[in-house]
């Protein structure tokens, strides 16, 4: 699994950095971020279609990547979880490196893919909360984040 991310991040990050088009940050940020997603969607033990189409969009709006980018970045981030031992491994990530505005926005995509199947398991909620104190995202931020969401659901962004 470790060389299908290093060959991920020599084949793609690298040549984008050298490119200057992509850091190789943003792109750290990229893999964390989906894995936090895919970990979302697990957390009720049952992920739905349109969560995995959540996660897709999510991805493909925050990072706006190519279809095949996107594709990639969530395999390597759904093998990355399946072998992962805790969420400190991505969270840990995004804390030390990232800052509290790209913090909330993670926050509010996982609340997106929460939402998506249009009800909010409390094994979700948990999950999200654990993600937020783990990247150090205060409680306010937290139910501001999830209300944010929510009124976009309600009203339309």
């Amino acid at each position: 699994m470790i060389k299908a991310i290093n060959n991920y991040f020599n084949s793609q990050i690298k040549q984008q950095a050298m490119t200057g088009t992509v850091s190789e940050s943003e792109h750290a940020l990229q893999l964390a971020t989906a894995a936090l997603l895919i970990e979302i969607t697990r957390a009720d033990h049952h992920v739905e279609e349109s969560e995995r189409l959540a996660v897709d969009y999510a991805i493909l709006e925050m990072f706006s990547l190519s279809d095949k980018e996107a594709q990639e970045l969530v395999r390597l981030a759904e093998l990355e979880v399946r072998q992962s031992t805790s969420l400190y491994e991505f969270t840990a990530l995004v804390d030390k490196q990232f800052s509290l505005e790209q913090k909330i926005q993670v926050v509010e995509m996982l609340w997106r893919v929460v939402f998506s199947d249009g009800s909010k398991d409390k094994y979700e909620e948990y999950t999200v909360r654990k993600i937020a104190d783990l990247i150090h995202i205060s409680h306010r931020d937290f139910i501001k984040a999830r209300h944010k969401i929510e009124n976009e659901l309600v009203n339309g962004p």
